[in-house]
């Protein structure tokens, strides 16, 4: 379910401002800004969505600069349900449809209690998943559709996409009762046993 906005409440900062304030404050950096340390004012919200397939929209027009979609994704912050683009002299609220990020792929090593799951998503941002970035699954309650999430860092979790589901489904292990995964020694349920097809 989106995290919507009031339209009412649609404010006048611009992602071109928003990054030239960011590069201002950041010049030549290539790390995760120190979001957490910002405390900008609140300059309203912005019309800017993350669909639930990664996609970045301003305006409702697709923004299709990779680099400047990675830019905005390092300046995200969640706030309890809420999400905000933050850079140290101005924070605006944005809509995100699901999950900010898509995890597209990963790669396991190990095998057993001793495997380890690294998934990348759609950002380029890697996360290996393990006690402080917990794998987990919502089920529809009408469809029993699973969407897995793999969380990525400060509350932004990824949807992990199909494609990268049905690959961990075919190294999944049985514990307790539960279908699940391995990885960074701990075990993260998916179904229960009794729900498994067939």
């Amino acid at each position: 379910m989106a995290k919507a906005m009031s339209a009412s409440s649609v404010t006048t900062p611009s992602p071109e401002g928003l990054a030239a304030s960011l590069r201002a404050a950041e010049p030549g950096n290539r790390g995760l800004p120190p979001v957490h340390l910002w405390t900008p004012p609140f300059c309203g919200d912005i019309d800017m969505r993350i669909a639930r397939d990664g996609a970045w929209y301003y305006e409702g027009t697709p923004i299709t600069r990779p680099g400047l979609v990675r830019l905005f994704s390092t300046i995200l912050r969640k706030e309890g349900e809420k999400y905000f683009l933050v850079t140290p002299v101005e924070k605006v609220g944005i809509t995100v449809d699901d999950a900010p990020f898509v995890a597209v792929d990963f790669d396991a090593s190990g095998t057993g209690d001793g495997q380890v799951l690294r998934f990348e998503t759609n950002v380029g941002d890697h996360v290996t998943a393990g006690p402080d970035d917990p794998i987990r699954v919502e089920r529809d309650p009408q469809t029993g559709e699973p969407s897995p999430y793999v969380h990525v860092r400060a509350g932004l979790e990824a949807l992990i996409d199909r494609k990268s589901f049905y690959r961990l489904v075919e190294i999944g292990a049985r514990r307790d009762g539960w279908f699940g995964l391995w990885s960074g020694g701990a075990f993260f349920p998916i179904i229960p046993e009794a729900d498994l097809p067939g």
